[in-house]
């Protein structure tokens, strides 16, 4: 070990803290450091390992407060955890998942909201647009089921023009795209994907509710109609079960979105964090039953299955 300061050979100069960090001392100048260390969790002081497990219980729908009670981590460590992972998880989707070749993409868009429902903060006079209503727009690839692209936002032509450029940004070719009648995403998908696509939406008609079953039962689905909006879609092909397949794996993993809860989320960030989280973990560490490996490895991106501790680290 040579002296950071000038240069010169260093000794032992005995360890500190709980993780014996070696400390040394210069021949020359008389100075003392210790060896630098690695941060895999920046200034977080809580281990890899507690992390991880943190982290898996998020991702298996446990709420924050179960995860302290069961782990004995506080909730804002659990907090600043999910934030930093969900960071990381973001850039590791936006630089992995680009250029993709595909050939069949189903979008779709799943509710949630932050703090309180639309109605109420038009009640209690709430102007902050992280609060209300959150809709996560989804694009996955129905043979691969990699989630290609999300956004987190209102359900407004704005934030579906960010979704789809997005989903421009992850994909290459030509390919074939499905969604459902959000009138949005006719110029939406003309203005980012109109000269590649050929795209149909998938309306479905709904029939009344029984008595009695209005509030907690969903609406029957009594037709579906198809809507030819660019190209030659084949007909065949014309589907949104995949994608909505997900939104039922999202709802039972993320515990912000779980319906009739109070595990619904209070701050924008961390809902945006959690699915971040919960969608590179989709890709690249959960084995997909119908493939029989991670969707990341079915449409050639990695050649293993990931753990999440390779999410934070990569």
């Amino acid at each position: 070990m040579t002296c950071h300061n000038c240069s010169a050979i260093c000794k032992k100069f005995g360890k500190f803290g709980p993780k014996r960090i070696q400390r040394w001392r210069c021949n020359q100048c008389k100075k003392t450091f210790s060896e630098a260390q690695d941060k895999p969790l920046d200034d977080m002081r809580i281990s890899l390992d507690k992390a991880e497990m943190c982290l898996k219980l998020l991702l298996e729908g446990m709420s924050v407060r179960s995860i302290q009670r069961i782990t004995g981590v506080h909730q804002v460590t659990i907090l600043n955890l999910l934030v930093l992972a969900g960071e990381r998880c973001e850039k590791l989707m936006t630089e992995r998942i680009k250029g993709i070749a595909v050939k069949d993409v189903e979008a779709d868009e799943i509710w949630g909201f932050v703090q309180c429902k639309n109605r109420h903060k038009l009640n209690k006079g709430i102007t902050d647009p992280k609060v209300g209503d959150a809709y996560t727009f989804v694009g996955i690839e129905r043979n691969t089921k990699l989630v290609l692209a999300w956004h987190l936002g209102e359900r407004d032509m704005t934030a579906t023009e960010a979704f789809t450029e997005k989903l421009n940004e992850a994909t290459s070719g030509y390919f074939q795209l499905t969604t459902d009648g959000f009138r949005p995403y006719e110029n939406a998908v003309s203005y980012s994907l109109g000269t590649r696509v050929d795209y149909a939406m998938l309306i479905k008609i709904y029939g009344a509710n029984p008595d009695g079953e209005q509030r907690y039962s969903p609406p029957v689905v009594v037709e579906t109609t198809t809507k030819i909006m660019i190209g030659d879609p084949d007909p065949s092909r014309i589907c949104t079960s995949i994608v909505e397949r997900s939104n039922l794996s999202m709802r039972t993993s993320i515990r912000r979105l779980t319906r009739l809860t109070n595990a619904f989320s209070k701050k924008w960030e961390n809902l945006r964090a959690m699915l971040a989280l919960y969608f590179a973990y989709y890709n690249f560490c959960r084995i997909h039953s119908s493939i029989r490996c991670t969707p990341a490895m079915e449409a050639g991106i990695t050649k293993s299955v990931w753990s999440i501790r390779d999410l934070l680290t990569a």
